[in-house]
């Protein structure tokens, strides 16, 4: 599958690649980039069957993938798919911290529905995106640590650098999320190998499986929601899922060796627009 003929900065031939959440729809495009550029991708995912298709895809095209059932908030069942990744591809290279995501019930479409949000929505919430980030961090960061190499991609989003309306335990979370991978790289840099490397993407506004229904009705037309973010960014359209590709590459890569600690916002100008 590896049909790059890439300027050695920007490879990712034989590099072992875990990701979590690896069925979802930013990460399967992911998946097949990496895979494409002659990674080997491990990837993880609560339910099983959201990934093994992708596997199967990216197999088939003669690449090199497994699917992988894991909880990222249970240590245990990490612990288990990491002896899975040795035992396949001997080592773990990188690891891509693609998991989380809202729930309805922790959304507080008031000021007062925030007063009766239940804690079990919002700590399970809170659970999937920031805990969701450190265990893997821990269990897979680990193998990292050992060859004292490697870099780990958070996921971070837009609600993690200006206050968005309804997202209240998934923006604290995600803002939580920037704070921990910036200090995961300083303590690795200083106390274990500079050649440790820790960095997040911010995302803006795409439409996947979770998000399509606040930002585009059945008709395929742009709900008020929708209407505005496209009004507030400056490249007047969503992302697509290829759009964070070239981004990930970069700081997996080995063009990418002096930095860490950042979070890169892929968002069409949205952070950077007032709205004036």
């Amino acid at each position: 599958m590896n049909n790059f003929t890439a300027d050695p900065l920007f490879v990712l031939s034989n590099q072992v690649i875990v990701i979590t959440g690896g069925g979802g729809v930013l990460m399967s495009a992911l998946a097949r980039g990496f895979a494409a550029r002659g990674a080997h991708v491990a990837l993880l995912n609560r339910t099983l069957s959201k990934s093994e298709p992708l596997a199967k895809e990216i197999s088939a095209k003669g690449g090199h993938a497994i699917a992988l059932a894991g909880d990222v908030t249970d240590r245990a069942s990490l612990e288990r798919a990491a002896e899975k990744i040795l035992n396949t591809f001997g080592n773990i290279d990188q690891l891509v911290n693609g998991a989380g995501g809202q729930r309805p019930g922790a959304i507080a479409l008031t000021a007062e529905t925030f007063f009766e949000l239940p804690e079990s929505e919002l700590r399970a919430v809170i659970d999937l995106n920031l805990m969701g980030t450190i265990l893997p961090s821990q269990v897979f960061g680990k193998f990292l640590a050992q060859q004292k190499r490697g870099s780990i991609l958070n996921i971070s989003s837009m609600a993690a650098l200006r206050p968005l309306t309804r997202a209240v335990g998934y923006a604290a979370a995600k803002a939580a999320i920037d704070n921990f991978t910036r200090w995961l790289a300083v303590t690795l840099a200083r106390e274990i190998s500079p050649s440790l490397r820790v960095n997040a993407i911010a995302p803006g506004f795409f439409l996947g499986e979770q998000n399509r229904a606040l930002l585009v009705n059945e008709a395929g037309e742009l709900t008020p929601r929708g209407q505005s973010i496209l009004a507030h960014t400056p490249m007047g359209r969503f992302g697509e899922p290829d759009d964070l590709l070239s981004t990930a590459l970069w700081l997996l890569s080995p063009g990418a060796s002096f930095v860490t600690g950042v979070v890169v916002p892929v968002d069409g100008g949205f952070s950077a627009y007032s709205g004036v």
